[in-house]
């Protein structure tokens, strides 16, 4: 099958297009034809060797870790799910990512994409609303009628933290560009704070959970933001300052991705009635330079929503 993988760590020059052989199917996995795929940091830093101690694969390299397709093999021991489900997923991360014609999922990690969702929509979702829900309720405990800021509001994780937390009662808060700002109070923001224009820790106090997904100077104004003793501070880029954080006797966690098909399903539930929708900020081909372009957008950090790779019919 035809893939987009690295031979070697380093630019985006490092993309190249060629043809992959996946492993033999296993009992409890399922093989899907894709139609859609999605471009995340991770992806790129992963390509750059930052994430290489992590990960320590040989060459070739599929990157790629979100996929919405149809099955068209099953396993020996799948019972639930069959040849022509259309299924999305967020993989677990191997080396043969769905950067590629194919991909195989095991069925514990994969959900039904519902009808009124196309296989872009579906695709956008699984790593960014997967990290906004862990992050959101998992492990920031985010309550009905609690305060939440969510920074980079306009992001691919920023789009479904806003979503997910009003659906949960609370009261989102969130920065952006001014340009943006229209689209995320469609989503469900309740304040959005001109990033440009204002510096959001001298606006806001009494936070009770801040979703960090910028760090450096951003992370540590947040710590002045949260409610003494109670407020939570949740990372996806790493704790810089643990001493800021017991210093106000704040929660400050940074978390990694869990992949689980069980809430991916929860996201599409929402999705099907209409309560989450997917932010698809450009697409662009499966190829190699299709590739190449959206790692370009991605790496500018200024993409709203979700960036997606759209394979040939």
């Amino acid at each position: 099958m035809k893939a987009v993988v690295i031979n070697q760590y380093g630019s985006k020059e490092e993309l190249t297009e060629q043809d992959v052989t996946l492993p033999e199917l296993k009992g409890n996995q399922v093989l899907v034809k894709e139609h859609a795929t999605s471009i995340n940091p991770i992806d790129w830093k992963l390509r750059e060797g930052y994430l290489k101690q992590m990960f320590d694969w040989p060459f070739p390299i599929i990157l790629g870790w979100d996929v919405a397709g149809v099955i068209t093999a099953v396993g020996s021991d799948v019972t639930d799910w069959k040849v022509g489900d259309k299924v999305f997923a967020r993989p677990e991360t191997t080396r043969f990512g769905t950067y590629a014609e194919e991909t195989i999922v095991d069925v514990n990690l994969l959900a039904k994409i519902p009808e009124n969702v196309s296989f872009e929509e579906a695709a956008a979702v699984p790593l960014a609303g997967l990290t906004a829900l862990q992050a959101l309720f998992d492990h920031g405990k985010l309550q009905k009628g609690e305060k939440v800021l969510i920074h980079a509001g306009a992001g691919g994780v920023g789009t479904y933290a806003i979503q997910l937390a009003k659906q949960a009662g609370a009261y989102v808060i969130t920065t952006a560009s001014e340009k943006n700002h229209e689209l995320l109070k469609k989503l469900g923001a309740d304040e959005v704070i001109d990033y440009h224009t204002t510096n959001f820790a001298d606006v806001l106090t009494d936070i009770d959970l801040v979703f960090d997904t910028m760090g450096g100077d951003v992370q540590k104004a947040s710590f002045s933001v949260l409610k003494p003793n109670t407020g939570r501070l949740i990372s996806i880029v790493g704790i810089a300052d643990e001493e800021l954080a017991k210093e106000k006797n704040i929660k400050a966690e940074s978390i990694w991705l869990q992949t689980n098909g069980k809430q991916l399903q929860e996201i599409a539930d929402l999705m099907a009635s209409g309560k989450v929708i997917s932010v698809v900020g450009e697409v662009f081909p499966f190829s190699r330079q299709g590739v190449y372009d959206a790692h370009a957008l991605s790496e500018t950090h200024h993409a709203v929503g979700k960036i997606v790779i759209k394979m040939a019919d």
